[in-house]
């Protein structure tokens, strides 16, 4: 019998943990701005990123993925994820670089990259949406922020679709937020 109330305590347990959901961004320049602030505080106001991916579902909420650096010129870099309220390194970076400095091919949040701008990128891409192609209800289901393989600016790509599914809709941005590419 005690067995059995301790398996269905540890269910329960598993249970609550696994239905507790993360932290939801809003998908707006506040939200995004919060998230900054989030990763700020975890990795340093110098750190340094070569990616940043945020995607969310229904069921998940946002579950962000991040490879940083406080020490670019070491080469090595740490993979995170975040997801239910939980951060977690998932892997070890090493990087290799031809033809400038690391830094080179890496951007820190609040100068090369504002997240605050990003969610105001996802706000204009709902609106292009709503006024192009009369669609409401949009989500960003994926929002990708990350530095070419050759190394300049960072891109942005935001991945909006409709709240009950269908098609998606991708949009393209240079970090000063033009709008570079729209497709579906």
């Amino acid at each position: 019998m005690k067995k059995v109330v301790n398996l269905l305590l540890f269910c329960t347990g598993l249970f609550l943990l696994s239905s507790c959901g993360g932290k939801n961004y809003t998908q707006d320049a506040k939200g995004y701005a919060e998230l900054q602030s989030q990763l700020q505080s975890k990795f340093g106001a110098d750190a340094y990123y070569t990616d940043i991916h945020i995607a969310y579902s229904k069921s998940t909420g946002n579950i962000v993925s991040v490879s940083e650096t406080t020490n670019p010129s070491s080469l090595k870099m740490n993979g995170w994820i975040f997801m239910q309220g939980v951060w977690k390194q998932n892997t070890d970076i090493t990087l290799e670089i031809e033809g400038g400095k690391a830094e080179d091919f890496m951007f820190q949040l609040g100068k090369e990259v504002d997240l605050a701008k990003v969610g105001g990128m996802i706000e204009a891409s709902k609106k292009k949406l709503a006024e192009e192609k009369k669609m409401e209800n949009t989500v960003a289901e994926i929002v990708a922020v990350q530095m070419p393989k050759s190394g300049g600016q960072p891109t942005i790509f935001i991945s909006l679709e409709p709240k009950n599914g269908g098609t998606k809709f991708s949009f393209f941005y240079d970090s000063d937020g033009n709008l570079k590419n729209f497709s579906y």
